[in-house]
């Protein structure tokens, strides 16, 4: 109260006039209205004052209001130019109340925008201190303001869901870029401020404890709320525009996220680790590194970041004992001790016990009751002490039981939401079924409509043809008139010229010049006239040619509008088929649960009854649960038996679905799966003997039973998707023997349902079958290189050796190249030929190099690996990886051959730039293949592997040297063949042009066409070495 009262002295006038002053208050309404805004007043002015403390949650929270005008009728008394620590904490108010307050807040505080901004200009003329910070702060809350007002389905607090976050935007891309962009300019002024207010504390201290600092911390904690649901919500629309937009468009977004991101979570991590903030708030960490939105999977590794703020007491009595824990923890009014410590700094600690020196004058000593009242005195301040800790641990108890109970609630209602989520997922697979049948009658009318569009399109079809060959004509004509055109002027230049050679003679044939004066006249009347006439020719043929086009565009845009309609239909179908095999699943599981409810219902009769006997007849008590006891472990065992069964039939069913077609699988996966249904059928058959001697063992049969029906099941399927990927013949001998495999299987479970047959059911029948197709899915397994164990350590060697004499052999012959080429060659040919034949040694040693240090990196793999083993036994035993060795040297060794030959092309003049830029980059990727092939199994730490990534890294600058010279060099070439225009008419001109941009097309064309080739070649490339080298086969499964 003190504080409070100092606070309203020092501001004048804190309560206007308007809200005190009140006539004709006589009704209980008015004088109940002008006590609740005098209340607010009282509490705006316990929160705003000159002292420099932090702004207290109660006062703060009793500001709330429908809308700003009360609020700023209190706050345009205030001096808020004149007091910087004033309008400091007149902004924090503020900003809580745009954020906790009724929405019409922002919209009646918009009148005062101007105001704010020429206070943010006046504080800003301020370097240091509480003047910045508040100019920086009012552009904060103008921001705030702007934004909600621009995008009014925001709320104060920022919290949304996706749903409305979705909303938001329209589901235009426009908005959500505009709005992405306004979301990054909101958060760079919460960067700022909380930049400033860091840069304006000492952190060399504890400033989260005194006064001042809590002062300029406090605000802050509206700052980090927004800056959460910011970045959230930055995240979310960045991915979302990289659906729909091209990456490169959004190189700025990503630029300026991964600067803010920088700057948030490190003010994130720098106020986590304050005091001050422990207590009020729970900061969230940002990930180590941002979202990579090039990838769309990402999204779901992100996780929004929630700030948690301790719930509050609404009790009088516990709200007094918080804020007597947080005065003690934050408040830093001087406590009563350090009035003592003052007086022991002035007078000495003696001083202080003893003031007067009363223990020792004249040599009396302290009586006993001095030293009980010491004693006493003493244990009170003892008592206090425990008193205040007491105080402080319940109060971190209370604040860590809301937390506690918050994240309960927060689960519990996850959970209800789940539930009713999942109530809803029903009712709208109902919704979606009505959908897809109305969907279904829509189809066969756009079916109608379609056939009608098609013959429209053919009629039109056959309509733009004549037009074409109409407007071929058209050209043809045109371009004669264009010769006839510069014929006629042609003949005016000659007229011109015998014009000028008549004047030259006009003295001495006067008469007769008159007379070839008219002549000439008439001749360049008539040959005017001509040339009018070619030219209302020329209009009248343009005219028409627009004609064509317009109609030609007209054609073109209903061939568009048939193929989009084409698109949706198939969409719409391919749909409607996905619908109906939902709706056929979902049918199946009804089915099954009802039928597995049916048979729980009939086994609790039974049950029922047999319990009634049990009560009636007490002397067959025994003998009753017996025959219950064998009924029902023999019900068990059918019920198992009839699942089994099932299952074997719905995995036959399968091979006749034609959505299985496309299911692939390897020969492997079918060996491993045939494999471990032999081991359960031993398992099946010792479980039948202990069950035909003791039926208590029925668990252990049934559960022998729906394993090897599972297994078998699942063989099936395999077999039949392994067959897609083989030859014909083979394939149809392995679905016969799946489906013989699935025939016995249902002989031998229709055998153990019959309680007679149950001891001489047969399984030797299954198991052959089940041998057969083991034996066919090891021969189909691939062989790789088809090598002999003895040959393939063998071959490792040759290999590398031949790749290093490949290499050298290729250094050698572009060092001889580059002598002839200096003996031959002069001027730019010889320099450039010496630039790329430089760059082409360069890379061959590095080359050689990295060949070197996959070497010793390959025999330290081998001698850390092998144990007792020889070397070519540990290279037979990690065959895929030696085998992959093998493949990766021969491409570096042919890759080093073909580039000497294309280099050698380039100096003769007889080969191509492109062709080494080309052979360049594949040396680049066969390097790498060898790199990756190399270091698979060696130790991360080893040192001869750090040698070979620096090998790495130096060929690829070499490639890259290679590349840039050839670029280079074909620019200095290519320089010197420029076009003369000079002698040229604007007829050849024309020509010319016509003739490139047929050139252009076609070139166009081409360059489609080869990319598509490329694609064909690479994609059959990658079949072939998957083929020969057996990839992932280990990885295999059904498609």
């Amino acid at each position: 109260m003190d504080r409070v009262k100092s606070s309203m002295q020092q501001v004048p006038n804190p309560i206007p006039k308007a809200l005190i002053r009140r006539t004709g208050g006589a009704n209980s309404l008015e004088l109940e209205k002008e006590n609740f805004e005098r209340g607010q007043a009282v509490s705006i002015n316990k929160a705003i004052n000159t002292q420099e403390v932090a702004v207290k949650e109660k006062h703060a929270r009793n500001i709330l209001f429908k809308g700003a005008h009360t609020f700023w009728a209190a706050v345009n008394r205030l001096p808020l130019s004149s007091n910087a620590v004033l309008c400091w904490k007149f902004c924090h108010v503020f900003h809580k109340l745009l954020r906790d307050g009724h929405p019409n807040v922002i919209k009646d505080s918009m009148r005062n925008k101007a105001d704010l901004s020429d206070m943010s200009r006046m504080w800003g003329h301020l370097s240091e201190g509480y003047g910045k910070l508040c100019s920086i702060y009012l552009k904060l809350l103008i921001t705030k303001m702007e934004f909600h007002i621009k995008n009014p389905r925001f709320p104060g607090n920022l919290q949304m869901s996706n749903r409305q976050l979705d909303e938001a935007g329209e589901n235009d891309v426009n908005n959500f870029f505009q709005l992405t962009v306004e979301m990054f300019d909101y958060l760079e002024c919460e960067l700022n401020l909380f930049l400033g207010v860091f840069s304006s504390l000492d952190m060399s201290r504890s400033v989260s404890v005194t006064a001042a600092g809590q002062c300029r911390l406090a605000p802050l904690i509206q700052v980090i709320l927004d800056s959460s649901h910011l970045y959230d919500y930055t995240v979310k629309l960045l991915f979302k525009l990289h659906s729909c937009l091209p990456a490169d468009t959004l190189q700025g977004h990503r630029d300026r996220f991964q600067e803010q991101f920088k700057k948030l979570k490190s003010l994130f991590y720098r106020s986590s680790n304050l005091q001050y903030f422990k207590r009020l708030i729970q900061i969230p960490q940002l990930p180590e590194n941002p979202p990579n939105f090039l990838r769309a999977s990402a999204l779901s590794e992100h996780i929004s970041p929630v700030v948690v703020i301790p719930a509050e007491s609404s009790s009088p009595e516990t709200e007094h004992m918080v804020d007597l824990v947080t005065e003690d923890l934050v408040d830093t009014d001087i406590p009563v001790h350090c009035t003592v410590s003052v007086f022991d700094d002035l007078f000495g600690t003696s001083a202080a016990t003893d003031p007067f020196n009363f223990n020792n004058q004249n040599g009396m000593r302290k009586d006993d009751k001095d030293r009980l009242i010491e004693q006493l005195t003493r244990e009170i301040q003892a008592l206090r002490e425990e008193l205040e800790s007491f105080r402080l641990e319940s109060g971190r108890l209370c604040q860590a039981l809301r937390g506690r109970v918050n994240e309960l609630e927060a689960e519990l209602a996850e959970q209800s939401h789940l539930r009713m989520q999942a109530l809803g997922e029903s009712e709208f697979l109902r919704a979606e079924l009505d959908d897809l049948r109305r969907v279904k009658e829509d189809t066969e009318k756009e079916q109608r409509s379609l056939t009608e569009i098609e013959r429209k399109a053919v009629a039109n079809e056959q309509r733009y043809v004549k037009l074409k060959e109409k407007y071929t004509e058209l050209v043809q004509s045109h371009a004669d008139l264009l010769r006839k055109n510069a014929e006629v002027t042609r003949q005016m230049t000659v007229a011109r010229a015998a014009q000028d050679e008549v004047d030259t003679v006009r003295r001495e044939m006067q008469e007769k010049v008159k007379a070839a004066q008219e002549a000439a006249e008439r001749q360049e009347q008539e040959q005017v006239e001509q040339l009018q006439e070619l030219q209302r020719e020329l209009i009248s043929s343009r005219v028409e040619l627009d004609t064509l086009k317009s109609t030609m565009a007209s054609s073109q845009q209903l061939s568009s509008q048939l193929s989009t309609v084409e698109s949706e239909k198939v969409e719409l179908a391919g749909s409607l088929l996905k619908k109906e095999e939902e709706l056929a699943g979902l049918g199946e599981e009804l089915e099954r649960v009802q039928s597995s409810l049916a048979s729980e219902r009939e086994s609790g009769v039974k049950t029922a009854e047999a319990l009634q006997n049990q009560l009636n007849e007490k002397e067959s008590r025994e003998q009753a649960l017996e025959r219950q006891l064998v009924a029902a472990r023999w019900s068990t065992l059918q019920g198992a038996v009839e699942e089994a069964e099932r299952i074997v039939q719905d995995s036959l069913a399968q091979l006749d679905d034609p959505a299985h077609i496309s299911c692939t699988s390897s020969a492997d996966y079918l060996a491993s799966r045939c494999q471990a249904s032999l081991d359960c059928m031993d398992r099946l058959h010792s479980a039948r003997d202990g069950y035909l001697a003791d039926n208590t063992g029925v668990s252990e049969l049934v559960r022998a039973v729906t394993h090897l029906a599972h297994l078998v099941g699942d063989t099936i399927v395999q077999g039949s998707a392994t067959s897609h990927m083989v030859p014909v013949e083979q394939a149809d001998a392995l679905s016969d023997s799946v489906k013989a495999c699935g025939a016995e299987a249902l002989a031998l479970l229709g055998q153990m349902k019959d309680q007679e047959s149950l001891a001489t059911a047969d399984s030797a029948t299954l198991r052959a079958a089940l041998d057969g197709i083991l034996a066919t899915a090891e021969k189909l397994r691939p062989r790789g290189l088809e090598l002999q164990q003895g040959e393939l350590g063998d071959l490792v060697e040759q290999e590398m050796a031949a790749t290093s004499a490949a290499v050298e052999s290729a250094a050698a012959r572009i060092e001889d190249m580059l002598n002839k080429s200096r003996a031959v060659d002069t001027g730019v040919k010889m320099e450039v030929n010496e630039r790329i034949l430089a760059s082409c040694t360069d890379l061959m040693q590095a080359i050689k190099e990295l060949v070197l240090s996959s070497k010793d990196l390959q025999r330290d793999i081998v001698d850390s690996g092998r144990g007792a083993a020889s070397m070519k036994e540990f290279y037979v035993k990690n065959s895929r990886w030696t085998e992959g060795l093998i493949s990766a040297s021969k491409a570096v060794g042919w890759g080093a051959t073909v580039m000497v030959d294309a280099a050698d092309l380039v100096v003769q003049g007889k080969g191509k730039y492109e062709e080494l830029m080309v052979c360049s980059h594949e040396i680049a990727a066969s390097t790498a293949q060898l790199v990756a092939a190399s270091k698979v199994k060696a130790d991360k730490d080893n040192a001869n592997l750090g040698r070979l990534k620096l090998a790495s890294k130096g060929v690829t600058q070499a490639t890259a040297g290679v590349v840039a010279s050839t670029k280079s060099g074909k620019s200095q070439i290519e320089e010197k063949d420029t076009m003369d225009f000079s002698s040229m008419t604007l007829t050849q001109i024309k020509r010319q042009e016509m003739d490139s941009q047929v050139s252009v097309l076609e070139l166009e064309t081409k360059l489609q066409k080869e990319r598509e080739r490329l694609g064909e070649l690479r994609k059959k490339h990658y079949e072939l070495a998957g083929v020969a080298e057996g990839w992932g086969e280990e990885d295999e499964g059904t498609g």
